[in-house]
């Protein structure tokens, strides 16, 4: 008899990086079917692999390995969930540790945002495996992007008043009990305003529907292996109403009922949440804003005819009107009218400017007086504001190490409390042979101890200050970042684009060989009209500002920090610095005397013969002068590196107030330069905003990119400054000292507020009642500390 056994086969497709030629994606593929039970095809157009593969004989985890030993790697994606049911540090912390058990996952868990920030391979671990791991730790997790923000609203908004409603029955319940507790005093011991049943049937409901979350969430954090506020605060308000229901049930008059104390510690705690909830809410306040700037729709060319279609069908290409005073809709190109844009909303400048056919223009900037018709580039999630919004999303869930101490405490801080309560309950009835008080000390302990204020602390004066820093124009990476800055001592800027205008004009054309300046221009034109550097753009334009014709270029090899080298007109055309010229053997005195006026000299060799010399000036920001002084100000060495000779950076120094300055710097060695200052033992930070800036730019220990820059130096920065103004590093780093400041406020509140809480109270010097309502507003403090940052403003000029 034959025995047929059903393997079931699976699929799963990867992306795949580093390929650079289909022999590439044949490797991949002949390795991955080396594999028992694999059918693996690579797409090379695509950068993707599709593997069939039986269950029982491979495993997602093989595939991935097997890609890496063949030199490639599969990248790996990030993804963001809503997190529900978190009452404190430690349930954000043991969702991290349980994320960050699965293969191939780093997560930070955010206890202010609520949110899990978590980069994950693709193949090892999905967004299903992610959510399922998190509700099975007891709590409630939902994929959040762009599109579900409005509805995470919804649902913290209906979360929200359900908890409002449970308060206020809540309240009503526990107001005759605690109002007894005033007509008690000079009474006689022991006598009830308020028979005994009936304040039992008060506090039931409050201990056991009101109540029920701290009950479940107490049990999902011990099923997990972790203790959390709900459990002191199920297991503190359990022991005064069992302790009551007791005597109340046996009758036993002359011991004292505790109903109040339980009724009021859960009245109070849910009281706190409520505030907390209201506070937190004002944290994201900067974010939410950003998002409400995008309008809904969006004035659209279709069959020769205007008609408003919502923002999200717009695709790349699609033509649209926009009458003055209204918003973009998306990122887009004009390409008839003009006008001037209010970009204060994204770039903290209040100055309009100016847009003509060929300027570009962004999502939820405000049109000025003309109308403007545009074509899409930047749609959904690829459109600045979307990016910024991004950022500075992922800068409000990452952790700064000034946070470790407070998830260090976090971790033990439950069951170090729950033995000091045991302690103080064994204690007091050792000692003082009174049962009753000793319970009573021991609630006030596990009552008054809590981990929330610990876990907000950070990451609400993080997501605050990173706010204030978006409407002001400058984007924070995350909060390692914002961190070191405050304790940057010297700052290393880039001459061209950074203190300068970045548009540097030609001014002198120096003939030296054989031709006419025309020749010159024409020459050193046609090489440069590919390169994105800011010299080569003001040879081009002078160029086509004399009616110049450009020819076509060849062979055309980029050497970085020293120039150009190609073929023009059949004719080898090398560009580069003074140095380099020296170095090939074409030295002048009409390249000294250029210098020495402050230029930047390009030297023109054709055919390895020296034609001649562009001099090019660069004038200075107007607002450099002065961000120069306030950083001195903050106490902040400010050191220049430049590519350009040394007369021309003397100039720009002694003109920008600037002592320290290194001249003819090429990208690597700007990079060693930052690296020594470092040695030396000072935080460095670099400002840049060109593609050699990059290397120096990783090198620093907090890098600031300009937002006209580069995608190169963006990517590599810390910092990015959407306004092309030295004085937005000063505003960093005076955001970055506020900030740090407040979480150092916050730290200090919430640890010294157990500190002497837990002792007070195992010392028998707190009711249970006001430690219930001191730790309620331990977290309410911390979060409102951190809403004073809201105060913070950039400086103006």
């Amino acid at each position: 008899m034959d025995t047929k056994i059903d393997t079931v086969s699976a699929t799963l497709d990867l992306p795949i990086a580093g390929m650079t030629c289909a022999a590439c994606a044949a490797r991949i593929e002949k390795q991955l079917n080396k594999l028992p039970g694999v059918e693996a095809a690579v797409n090379f157009a695509s950068e993707r692999v599709s593997v069939k593969y039986l269950g029982a004989d491979a495993q997602p985890e093989m595939f991935v390995e097997t890609i890496r030993k063949a030199g490639f790697e599969v990248p790996p994606a990030t993804l963001e969930l809503a997190i529900g049911g978190m009452t404190c540090a430690a349930c954000s912390a043991r969702i991290e540790k349980q994320l960050n058990k699965l293969p191939g996952v780093e997560a930070t868990v955010n206890f202010a945002s609520e949110k899990a920030h978590v980069r994950y391979v693709p193949g090892l671990m999905d967004a299903e495996r992610l959510v399922a791991t998190v509700v099975k730790t007891g709590y409630t997790a939902t994929v959040s992007d762009s599109d579900t923000r409005t509805e995470e609203k919804e649902r913290k908004l209906a979360v929200y008043r359900a908890e409002l409603t449970r308060f206020w029955i809540s309240a009503a319940l526990t107001l005759p009990l605690v109002a007894q507790m005033a007509f008690m005093f000079g009474a006689e011991q022991h006598a009830d305003v308020i028979p005994r049943w009936l304040q039992l049937l008060l506090a039931t409901p409050v201990q056991f529907w009101i109540g029920w979350r701290f009950y479940v969430g107490g049990f999902n954090a011990l099923r997990g292996g972790a203790g959390n506020m709900d459990v002191l605060v199920a297991l503190g308000t359990t022991m005064a109403w069992a302790y009551s229901f007791v005597v109340t049930a046996w009758g036993l008059q002359h011991q004292h009922v505790y109903f109040e104390a339980s009724a009021a510690v859960i009245t109070l705690v849910l009281l706190g949440k409520i505030l907390e909830a209201r506070a937190k809410a004002k944290t994201s306040a900067a974010i939410e804003a950003l998002a409400r700037l995008q309008p809904q729709t969006a004035r659209v060319e279709r069959d020769g005819k205007l008609v408003d279609v919502p923002v999200a069908t717009l695709i790349p290409g699609d033509v649209f009107v926009v009458r003055a005073g209204e918003a973009m809709p998306v990122d887009g190109e004009v390409i008839e009218g003009s006008s001037s844009a209010n970009e204060s909303m994204l770039t903290g400048e209040s100055l309009p400017v100016t847009k003509k056919a060929g300027d570009g223009v962004f999502a939820a900037t405000i049109n000025g007086e003309g109308l403007l018709r545009c074509r899409a580039t930047g749609v959904g999630s690829h459109t600045l504001l979307a990016g910024i919004i991004r950022l500075v999303e992922e800068a409000q869930g990452s952790k700064a190490p000034v946070q470790r101490l407070a998830d260090q405490v976090a971790a033990i801080f439950v069951p170090v409390v729950v033995v000091i309560a045991l302690l103080t309950f064994i204690g007091w009835w050792a000692l003082a042979g009174d049962f009753t008080q000793a319970l009573v000390n021991a609630v006030a302990v596990l009552v008054i101890a809590c981990p929330c204020a610990l876990g907000l602390a950070t990451p609400t004066a993080i997501m605050v200050g990173t706010g204030q820093g978006a409407k002001a124009g400058v984007l924070i990476r995350n909060a390692v970042a914002l961190e070191l800055a405050e304790k940057l001592k010297v700052l290393v800027v880039d001459k061209t684009g950074t203190l300068t205008e970045g548009r540097p004009v030609v001014t002198d054309l120096i003939k030296v060989g054989d031709g006419d300046t025309a020749a010159l221009l024409q020459l050193a034109a046609s090489l440069e009209q590919g390169s994105t550097h800011p010299l080569a753009a003001a040879i081009v334009a002078r160029a086509k500002a004399d009616g110049i014709v450009l020819l076509a270029p060849q062979n055309v090899a980029t050497s970085a920090g020293r120039g150009l080298d190609g073929e023009v007109d059949g004719r080898r055309v090398q560009l580069g610095s003074v140095t380099w010229a020296k170095a090939q053997g074409h030295a002048s005195s009409e390249a000294d005397a250029l210098a020495n006026a402050g230029r930047s000299v390009v030297a023109v060799v054709v055919d390895d013969k020296l034609l001649g010399y562009i001099g090019i000036a660069d004038p200075l920001r107007s607002s450099s002068k002065a961000a120069v002084a306030r950083l001195k100000h903050l106490g902040i060495e400010v050191v220049m590196l430049t590519g350009d000779n040394a007369g021309t950076a003397r100039v720009v120094a002694q003109e920008a107030g600037i002592d320290r300055f290194e001249a003819e710097v090429l990208p690597g060695d700007k990079a060693a330069a930052v690296n020594k200052l470092r040695a030396e033992g000072h935080q460095v930070g670099m400002v840049g905003d060109g593609i050699n800036d990059a290397p120096a730019l990783a090198a620093a220990d907090v890098s600031f990119a300009m937002g006209a820059g580069s995608d190169v130096a963006m990517q590599a920065a810390d910092v990015t400054l959407m306004r092309d103004d030295l004085n937005s590093v000063a505003d960093a780093i005076s955001l970055s000292r506020a900030t740090l400041s407040k979480i150092r406020q916050n730290l200090f509140f919430a640890f010294i507020y157990n500190i002497l809480g837990i002792p007070l109270a195992a010392l028998g010097m707190l009711n249970p009642v006001i430690a219930g309502a001191a730790m309620a507003m331990s977290s309410v403090s911390v979060v409102s500390n951190s809403l004073l940052l809201k105060n913070w403003k950039p400086k103006k000029d």
